[in-house]
């Protein structure tokens, strides 16, 4: 999960790191401008596809096939409905969420063009991500691994066909992500119906509401865990943006290593969800303080040596998108307080207690945002940064002390 995550990033990544050197600074905030919201969409997506997994996976580890096949035509039926609406109002307010995001002038038409694009290809993204979750949950996680390098592959290749040879600019770089997404959506469907058909017992029926319910219940919480960090970082980077489009360039490639130090976080935490998911399924709850410590250990391991690489190394990974790298200050050392955070959320998420979980969540959007908007504007843009890793401390407390009581 953490190898497909790493390449998931790469899209984005890819698409900054090309644009930025063909297309100068300005194209960067482009890109980084419609950032903050398009990963909300992929949140939405990823938190509906632990939802639905949860459940699957409490239905796998009991054996119960017929269930479990009715909660997965549940899933994609409901993901695909959601993917269409959202797309539909993304293609018509995507100016005008651009403009309350107080996006510089000369970045604007670029970053809704880019935007504009982006929504043409989410129902392909929702589907990949939702197949993903699906096959985690059924203890195939190599295949949208397989898939996901092949799709990461191919959006490398073709955003520097689109952006270096073509010279399309941003809107290559988009067209290069949608392309590449959606071929990998359309043949990991194709590889899952086949792995569906060889498990037993037919399905209860194509569309369930008991089903849609318990996985709503799991996949509320969870999106709007996931969308935290991305909420609070749309509403942050009204404030970032308006600083101009020179710090807006910064941030948004500050924002891409952000996004890869998170990869192995989100993984370990969702891999815990569904391993909370199937041993309670299986009756052998025992198992899952067991699981937490282990991925606490990981945790701490991967967090040392983010923490080390971003300390030494900070100012060559800035040069991977501005050619004109500044001197960059790093959160580095606020890795492990975020890592833990996800650790302790992944396994309540996956017995089902979201009610602290929600409010820890909730916490944490409320302190970046008010820090941000509140004294930004009299100490400077770089108020924001501190608010990362106090927003992180408050929710990784919260999340912790209602962990040790037990209720979950």
């Amino acid at each position: 999960m953490i190898v497909g995550n790493l390449f998931q990033q790469a899209y984005t990544i890819v698409d900054s790191a090309i644009v930025g050197h063909y297309n100068g600074e300005a194209a960067l905030a482009a890109v980084g401008a419609s950032s903050a919201l398009t990963t909300i969409f992929i949140c939405v997506a990823i938190g509906g596809g632990i939802g639905a997994s949860v459940i699957i996976s409490q239905h796998f580890g009991a054996k119960r096939f017929a269930r479990m096949k009715s909660a997965v035509y549940t899933a994609l039926l409901t993901f695909l409905a959601v993917s269409v609406l959202l797309a539909g109002v993304g293609l018509l307010c995507s100016e005008q969420i651009m403009i309350a995001l107080k996006t510089p002038p000369d970045a604007l038409e670029i970053a809704v063009t880019y935007l504009n694009i982006y929504f043409y290809g989410l129902p392909f993204l929702f589907l990949y991500n939702i197949l993903s979750s699906l096959f985690n949950a059924l203890g195939k996680s190599r295949i949208p691994l397989y898939f996901l390098i092949f799709s990461s592959l191919l959006n490398v290749v073709l955003d520097w066909y689109f952006v270096a040879v073509l010279h399309r600019g941003v809107p290559g770089a988009a067209y290069a992500t949608f392309l590449a997404q959606g071929l990998s959506a359309v043949l990991s469907f194709g590889v899952f119906l086949l792995e569906l058909r060889r498990i037993p017992e037919r399905s209860n029926g194509l569309f369930r509401f008991g089903e849609l319910r318990a996985m709503t219940r799991v996949a509320l919480p969870s999106i709007l865990q996931q969308s935290t960090v991305s909420i609070g970082m749309m509403l942050v980077q009204s404030v970032v943006n308006g600083f101009g489009t020179q710090i807006l360039a910064g941030f948004s490639a500050a924002a891409r290593i952000e996004s890869l130090c998170i990869v192995p976080m989100a993984a370990i935490s969702n891999a815990l969800s569904s391993y909370t998911a199937q041993n309670i399924g299986a009756e052998k709850p025992e198992r899952v303080p067991q699981g937490y410590r282990a991925a606490n250990r990981m945790i701490v391991l991967i967090s040392v040596l983010l923490c080390v690489l971003l300390e030494l190394f900070r100012t060559p990974i800035i040069a991977m998108f501005l050619d004109a790298a500044p001197s960059p200050e790093t959160c580095g050392f606020c890795c492990c307080c975020r890592a833990s955070k996800r650790a302790v959320d992944g396994c309540r998420r996956g017995a089902g207690d979201v009610k602290m979980f929600t409010i820890a969540n909730l916490v944490n959007l409320a302190i970046r945002v008010l820090l941000s908007w509140l004294c930004a504007p009299l100490w400077g843009v770089e108020i924001v940064w501190y608010a990362v890793p106090v927003g992180w401390l408050a929710n990784f407390v919260i999340s912790f002390a209602h962990y040790r009581t037990g209720k979950w």
